[in-house]
């Protein structure tokens, strides 16, 4: 059975809803995305072509870009392209070449699927291609996930070449006489993937002939056994999230305790949130309370019985002024409106009442910063704001989302859970000032 015919089998069970769908392939103009776009073509799908120039190849990037043009023209085939300064990109984000085409290549990829409404994107990733990808993760050290392959479908993208080994595209290709562009950088060994392509691929096939076969098979079992430990994982996860809000996730630490590898499923919880330092998480566990680990993105915080996990957000500096004619003002937890009152109307955390004549305008809005006291409304005398937070048992990420209106350097509202005893409204007060937060 051809290549195409397979193709078409493989489609009919696996990927059935390609026939009815707007395509949009990403073709470098080499043997494998060429050849997916014959495929493609004489199977009569609506395809439409995406070339990317990242101008890192001099003429060799232009004459792929004009292969693909003329290729379009002679299949008459929609085909779009964008040109990169990859270099530039590349330092200035502080990523490798690779690194940048790739995110060059698939933001764009993505940006023209959804303006142009294409259903998927092809990519002609194959067998070969998965087996580098595998051993790439697991030279680098990963978890189950790195070692089950390059998904088929993920999102808008497809990969409908990859149980197809990169001879049989080559050998179809040649067969067909389909022409294609060779890319020079694929034969440099200075990159990893092309080292093991080159170097260690060819050994590893020398010792099995059928190592792709093998390899499949290989990669179905772990398939099987990632889907375990996913549900195992969504079951310990049920019982382990205690909250979500918009600034954290709480888990109870008792239901890491009661599985018989914490480890294992603190790696499967945490893995997507960037952090590495697997002991350090462990260790959180039996930790004091404040104990923090951090990835470049998120930070786990030990708060009592609770791992607090939240995204880093660098805003702790900004003030916002407020001045005597303000009705409403925005802020990044709500909205504080101002208005006059007649009387004072029950006792809500989100809602105060000041004497105004108490206050000196423009009033702030800002974050606790160490050394902070206020008056506690309903106490005599004053309290350290880091007393405070411990005695209502604010967690370190509470304390650090926590506002305060101040007027000059007092505080008037730790907002949103006290007021301050000094602004408070007496039988002599003139002008209410009804402070909401909503």
């Amino acid at each position: 059975m051809s290549v195409l015919e397979n193709l078409n089998k493989h489609i009919d069970k696996r990927l059935p809803f390609l026939k009815n769908s707007k395509l949009l392939i990403a073709i470098s103009g080499g043997v494998d995305s060429v050849v997916l776009t014959h495929l493609c073509h004489q199977l009569k799908l609506n395809i439409s072509l995406a070339h990317c120039n990242f101008n890192l190849r001099g003429d060799e990037s232009d004459a792929d870009e004009d292969f693909v043009l003329q290729l379009a023209e002679h299949l008459d085939v929609e085909v779009f392209v964008q040109r990169f300064d990859t270099k530039q990109y590349a330092e200035e984000n502080k990523v490798s070449i690779q690194m940048a085409a790739r995110e060059l290549r698939y933001e764009w990829f993505s940006e023209l699927a959804k303006q142009l409404q294409f259903d998927y994107i092809l990519t002609a990733h194959h067998a070969d291609d998965n087996l580098e990808t595998f051993l790439i993760n697991f030279t680098r050290g990963t978890g189950l996930e790195g070692l089950t392959g390059i998904p088929e479908i993920n999102g808008v993208f497809v990969r409908p070449l990859l149980t197809f080994s990169s001879k049989d595209i080559k050998a179809y290709a040649k067969a067909n006489n389909i022409k294609w562009r060779d890319d020079s950088s694929n034969k440099s060994t200075k990159y990893l993937r092309n080292k093991l392509r080159h170097e260690v691929i060819p050994i590893l096939k020398e010792i099995n002939p059928s190592l792709l076969q093998s390899f499949q098979s290989t990669l179905e079992n772990l398939s099987d056994t990632a889907d375990i430990v996913e549900e195992s994982t969504n079951a310990v996860l049920k019982r382990a999230i205690e909250t979500i809000d918009e600034n954290h996730i709480a888990f109870k630490i008792s239901e890491f305790k009661k599985v018989n590898n914490p480890k294992a499923y603190l790696f499967e919880v945490f893995k997507d949130y960037g952090f590495t330092e697997w002991n350090d998480v462990v260790d959180l566990l039996d930790a004091e309370t404040g104990k923090q680990v951090y990835s470049s993105t998120h930070r786990l915080i030990k708060n009592r019985e609770h791992l607090l996990l939240s995204e880093i957000i660098s805003e702790t500096s900004k003030i916002i002024s407020i001045s005597e004619n303000q009705k409403q003002v925005e802020t990044p937890f709500g909205t504080l409106f101002f208005d006059e009152a007649d009387a004072i109307f029950g006792k809500r955390t989100n809602i105060i009442y000041v004497d105004k004549s108490t206050l000196k305008f423009p009033l702030t809005i800002r974050k606790y910063k160490e050394g902070d006291i206020f008056y506690p409304l309903g106490m005599t005398g004053k309290k350290k704001l880091s007393k405070y937070f411990k005695d209502e048992k604010l967690s370190l990420l509470d304390k650090e989302n926590t506002w305060l209106l101040c007027s000059e350097n007092d505080i008037v509202w730790v907002i949103n859970r006290r007021a301050d005893n000094r602004f408070k409204v007496t039988e002599n007060t003139k002008h209410i000032l009804k402070i909401r937060l909503n």
